[in-house]
């Protein structure tokens, strides 16, 4: 996991210094993550799960390509005690592809790869688990509200949601 975390660092490194003029901060909600879909609870079965809150930095490296980093959280209640949670924290590298623009709207893909750290806590006892997390949306589409803000939408399945919408903001 060192490994993937100290590459990651290192691509990001590139990309900002290829394009850090080209620079986006995004920010999002996601409903239905990877976490409850695929039951990647320890501890049994979940009552409540409310999404996920993502927060990231994309970087212009290729005319149609964006490169970037993001931080995912998100957590969900057990069923079986009122002190039972998970508590998701995941880190992706994304890649995002623009296939369709206009000068207002822009239609792109997106597939980020990472880690998911869930550590699960009951009363007294707590335990930290790993899983390997990704986000696959094949449509998104990008609104320019005006020439720093947009807004984004994306249709998905992964770790940030199977419908994904927030704000950019180009610096």
């Amino acid at each position: 996991m060192k490994k993937f975390l100290l590459i990651m660092c290192a691509v990001l490194g590139m990309a900002v210094g290829a394009q850090a003029q080209r620079a986006q901060f995004q920010i999002g909600y996601g409903g239905y993550t990877q976490m409850d879909a695929s039951d990647m609870h320890p501890g049994g079965p979940v009552d409540n799960a409310w999404g996920a809150v993502t927060a990231g930095f994309n970087f212009k490296v290729l005319p149609s390509f964006y490169l970037g980093a993001t931080y995912t959280f998100s957590s969900a209640s057990y069923k079986h005690s009122d002190d039972a949670n998970a508590y998701y924290h995941v880190i992706m590298l994304n890649g995002r592809y623009n296939y369709y623009r206009t000068s207002i709207v822009t239609l792109y893909a997106h597939l980020g790869l990472g880690v998911d750290i869930t550590h699960a806590s009951d009363g007294d006892y707590s335990k930290n688990k790993s899983y390997f997390a990704f986000q696959a949306s094949p449509l998104g589409a990008e609104v320019g509200l005006n020439r720093s803000v947009s807004m984004f939408g994306e249709l998905g399945y992964g770790a940030q949601g199977l419908l994904q919408v927030g704000f950019r903001f180009n610096m």
